[in-house]
């Protein structure tokens, strides 16, 4: 068979010839008990969970069966299936999922409907087969007939149908193997989620064109739905525009600052540059004063007292020419 098969047996080398099984890479999905036949054709004898857990019988994989609803297939599921999976060296893993009818009438209204549930788990990597329309409770003739071995649920007693435990029978012929819940995920809780937000979704689909009918949504609220969809879309322009705007200032404030600091350098260069060359120290001051005493030395007396008489008339001369 193409895809999910039952394990073959090959010898390991490295453990003294210690059987070891395995399965073919999966490809396609797990095949509905109803389509095929048990391929299981040795002798079934009862196995107990110490046997089975050592990797005996060599001649076949250990039948483990779980059920379940499956409703909104999630991670919670598929941990719970791998643990069944891998109860045991080799094992081939048989999951039973409830119909419409009986899930409605023992625990209540579906999101998927038994068809897309059936499918879901047919694409799980850890499930070998698929038994449609399981029964709520496990009968003598309904393991005989799928074979099955073990049955994998976790330990808290499932009450329903009239029964305090609907596995309780299961445990007392030793053929239960618990598995743990994963926390924090279930299918009530993704419900609750949907409930909790259920205006949140209404609005995206409606954005993405659903109608009004097909979401079960009053015309007031259709309305109003598309009117918050409208203010939602003018905040996150204005939030648009306004972070726009913050990138600008903070790129002028940013240029602006880099501007200040280089002409504070350059003010800074250019007064230090003027004071080498002007300053009582700089360069041009004693070239300066040299002219000048040069001038003055060439003057005679009678020159001096003219220049003394004139600049009198406009300025006092100097106590230095005096």
């Amino acid at each position: 068979m193409v895809g999910h098969q039952e394990c073959t047996m090959e010898e390991d080398t490295r453990d003294n010839y210690t059987p070891k099984f395995w399965r073919k890479t999966l490809t396609a999905p797990a095949p509905f008990a109803d389509e095929t036949s048990c391929q299981c054709q040795a002798p079934h004898e009862k196995l107990t969970i110490a046997q089975a857990r050592l990797g005996t019988p060599v001649d076949r994989p250990v039948r483990v069966y779980a059920d379940g609803i499956f409703d909104l297939f999630h991670s919670g599921h598929a941990r719970a299936l791998m643990q069944a999976k891998t109860l045991f060296p080799n094992s081939y893993l048989l999951v039973g999922v409830c119909s419409d009818d009986l899930t409605h009438k023992f625990k209540g209204f579906t999101v998927m409907n038994e068809a897309e549930r059936y499918e879901a788990l047919r694409h799980c990597r850890y499930v070998d087969e698929v038994i449609r329309d399981a029964p709520w409770t496990l009968t003598p003739e309904f393991l005989e007939k799928h074979k099955i071995d073990f049955v994998a649920h976790d330990d808290i007693p499932y009450s329903s149908a009239g029964s305090d435990d609907v596995y309780k029978h299961i445990k007392e012929a030793g053929m239960f193997v618990p598995t743990q819940r994963t926390e924090g995920i279930s299918t009530s809780d993704i419900i609750t989620r949907i409930v909790r937000d259920y205006d949140v979704y209404a609005r995206r689909n409606l954005q993405r064109g659903y109608t009004a009918k097909e979401l079960n949504v009053s015309f007031i609220n259709e309305k109003k739905y598309r009117f918050q969809n409208q203010v939602d879309k003018m905040k996150e322009k204005v939030k648009n525009v306004e972070e726009r705007s913050k990138e600008f200032v903070n790129r002028v404030e940013e240029k602006s600052h880099d501007l200040i600091q280089k002409w504070e350098e350059k003010s800074r260069e250019f007064i230090g540059n003027f004071l080498e060359l002007f300053g009582p120290d700089g360069a041009w001051f004693p070239r300066v004063r040299n002219q000048e005493a040069a001038q003055l030395d060439g003057y005679d007396s009678g020159s001096l007292m003219k220049l003394q008489s004139r600049c009198q008339l406009e300025d006092p001369l100097p106590r230095s020419l005096t």
